[in-house]
């Protein structure tokens, strides 16, 4: 019973360390055209936010630097 015992964790522990040295050595890099989809949608974001709001961002500032010059 003991050994029977012994070798069912020696098999759970060779299981579980084998699934940690493949995790690690399959080494995936990552989702290279999800990551290329989220940059090229936040550059449009960006493109789309500065034509809607390019105008009313550079009034104010020129009312500000106006101000500033007025005091």
């Amino acid at each position: 019973m003991n050994t029977s015992r012994a070798r069912r964790t020696a098999v759970r522990v060779r299981t579980a360390w084998g699934d940690v040295w493949n995790d690690l050595r399959d080494d995936e890099t990552g989702d290279v055209p999800g990551w290329v989809l989220i940059t090229l949608m936040s550059a449009g974001l960006v493109v789309l936010i500065w034509a809607l709001a390019g105008p009313a961002l550079t009034g104010l500032f020129e009312r500000a630097i106006s101000s500033v010059n007025g005091i």
